[in-house]
């Protein structure tokens, strides 16, 4: 029982530890940063500006990011993909994947135009997609869009290439869409995001 009763003493400690850390860590260097600051404006021009600290420690800490991501994060990136890229198999895997995901949270967002799609005419049964492509030319299809399905409860769907006819643009949020299709329906419509 003890054993247990401190194992997840130390469990939770590790949970803890980095928050605690970062939060004693930014603590600390608001408190030398800011005593600083106040001692050299009090000698300098006679006056002090409470909390000029946070200000430093904020745009420092941004700094900081911003080297790391552009000197260490970037060229790891860049080297990993480059290895990924000429490896034979893993080669197709893995672009299809960060094509994928990028199409979700990319510069170049794919799944940002939902529309209802007419699949049967004699039925009137429609789909619930999104446009991922408008030039079709390349497939000669020069009255066609891509549309992506996607499937409910599942991390995948189906591309169709369907008639521009067979379409029409649907006026909630792409991200609402998308959640109501992955629940097969279950989620609903938010009211107050899809008026806005």
């Amino acid at each position: 029982m003890l054993k247990r009763l401190f194992s997840y003493f130390l469990q939770g400690l590790l949970y803890i530890a980095p928050i605690g850390l970062t939060a004693y860590i930014i603590y600390w260097g608001f408190t030398v940063v800011d005593g600083f600051i106040q001692k050299m404006l009090q000698a300098m021009v006679h006056f002090s500006i409470p909390g000029l600290g946070i200000v430093v420690v904020f745009f420092f800490l941004a700094l900081l990011g911003f080297l790391g991501q552009s000197l260490i994060a970037s060229p790891i990136k860049k080297l990993f993909s480059r290895i990924m890229e000429r490896t034979p198999i893993i080669k197709v895997i893995y672009s299809a994947l960060r094509d994928l995901f990028s199409a979700f949270t990319g510069k170049e967002k794919k799944f940002n135009k939902p529309v209802l799609v007419k699949v049967n005419k004699t039925s009137e049964l429609e789909k619930i997609g999104f446009v991922t492509e408008t030039d079709l030319s390349r497939l000669q299809l020069t009255d066609k869009v891509a549309v992506y399905f996607p499937h409910a409860y599942a991390f995948s769907g189906e591309l169709f290439m369907v008639p521009v006819a067979n379409i029409s643009p649907i006026d909630i949020p792409a991200a609402e869409v998308m959640k109501f299709i992955v629940s097969g329906g279950v989620a609903g419509w938010d009211n107050k995001e899809v008026t806005d």
